[in-house]
């Protein structure tokens, strides 16, 4: 047995004893993690800047460095989270589903932790303290593992949060960090303790996870997301909104890549488009047709499945809000697609057919996140259909089990007809 297994077999089983854990413990806890990190800012953002450091060293590209660092502007952000995460509802122990079936035999349905979750997450220090702080509050057990080039900040984060943690009463297993690249083929073979893993990285990252593993994968390989400008659009509220969404951070899964603009209004809105994207130093690629009224390069195919997470936007004309639809539909990645219209007909129309996550109305796609949705923080966003969908935060860390209370209650009598059920719900 490796080592890997054989620690994550004792995470499996602390993860008992977390489940177990009343709410005001976690929200102790968190507090305690919060404290423990702002006591020792000045030893995070040290071992922040060796990260730094090295990355400059090594050429690691600007998007990159700039999720790699840990400054005083995302640390007040974690804390944040974290207190928005106290002030929510205990997601654990809530009743779903109260049910009579007969007299004397009552049926409850009820959330519980999901049990250990595997994560392996790219350059973003911040996501291991996002993660850790989602798992604790729905109890459950976290294995992480962090991108190399993050490794300095990674460990004293987790050796922060892991002491503060211990430190309340949480077992010691319910945060653990793997720092060696090699143990994540071993990772992925630990169906018997792991129950769920979320890969955050990149396309063929994630392919490789879920193409080599019995776990059960949550998640997203690519954010290529898209704003269309529809012909009914407000072109003053279109043009802040479509460069937010660019150039807010541009390193996030939620920024937008393709641009879809009716042809009613491309000659009016391109080539105002054009020059605020000059001026924030953003390159277009674009279609035929949009070439007449924007400065760039013309675009491929590739470019429309292309996640950039760099100050490059695709421009597409479209004859008309279906083309739009389906273009959405074919090149994107099912994460955030928007629509800038003042029209309920076309704004309607598109939420119901585009086949996103997250579908909006006049508004920038970097709303799609967990903290901004309110969730406290989010462990991911999920593109899939099942179980959990979008920003990932507390209620898609959770399951449910099913309770049955009886009074020696079998079966043989309601299948040979002595008893019959009287479902009522309570």
């Amino acid at each position: 047995m490796s080592s890997i297994h054989e620690t994550t077999l004792q995470v499996k089983a602390d993860s008992f004893s977390m489940a177990a854990l009343p709410g005001d413990i976690r929200n102790k806890a968190l507090q305690a993690i919060i404290d423990n990190l702002q006591s020792h800012r000045a030893a995070i953002f040290a071992e922040n800047a060796e990260d730094l450091k090295r990355g400059e060293e090594a050429g690691l590209p600007q998007p990159i460095m700039k999720r790699l660092k840990f400054d005083e502007a995302k640390l007040a952000d974690v804390c944040a989270g974290m207190e928005g995460l106290q002030s929510l509802p205990d997601p654990l122990f809530r009743t779903l589903l109260s049910r009579q079936l007969d007299e004397g035999l009552i049926l409850k349905q009820v959330t519980c932790p999901i049990g250990v979750i595997g994560v392996i997450f790219e350059s973003r220090p911040d996501a291991l303290v996002q993660i850790a702080a989602l798992c604790l509050k729905s109890g459950n057990c976290a294995i992480l593992k962090g991108g190399s080039e993050a490794a300095h900040t990674n460990r004293i984060l987790f050796d922060l949060i892991h002491e503060a943690g211990v430190s309340a009463g949480i077992p010691s297993g319910f945060l653990t960090l793997i720092e060696n690249r090699a143990d994540i083929d071993e990772l992925l073979k630990c169906d018997d303790a792991i129950d769920l893993l979320i890969p955050r990285g990149s396309n063929a990252f994630v392919q490789y996870i879920m193409n080599n593993s019995k776990i059960p994968v949550m998640g997203h390989a690519d954010g290529v997301c898209h704003i269309y400008v529809d012909k009914d659009a407000d072109l003053d509220l279109a043009l802040p909104v479509v460069l937010d969404a660019k150039t807010q951070y541009v390193a996030a899964c939620n920024t937008v890549e393709t641009l879809l603009v009716h042809q009613a209004v491309a000659p009016t809105f391109l080539p105002k488009l054009s020059a605020a994207c000059c001026d924030a130093h953003v390159k277009l690629v674009g279609c035929p047709r949009s070439m007449e009224y924007i400065q760039g390069e013309p675009c491929t195919d590739a470019d429309y499945r292309t996640e950039y997470l760099d100050y490059i936007l695709t421009v597409r004309i479209v004859d008309d809000l279906d083309e739009a639809i389906a273009h959405i539909n074919r090149y994107g990645s099912h994460h955030t697609d928007a629509i800038l219209t003042e029209s309920e007909e076309a704004a309607q129309r598109f939420m119901l057919l585009v086949d996103s996550a997250g579908v909006y109305q006049n508004c920038s796609t970097r709303f799609a996140d967990g903290f901004r949705y309110g969730f406290g923080a989010e462990v991911g966003i999920s593109t899939g259909k099942l179980h959990a969908r979008g920003p990932v935060g507390l209620d898609g860390l959770v399951t449910y089990k099913y309770k049955l209370f009886g009074h020696g209650q079998i079966v043989g009598d309601y299948a040979e007809g002595r008893s019959s059920f009287h479902f009522k719900d309570l």
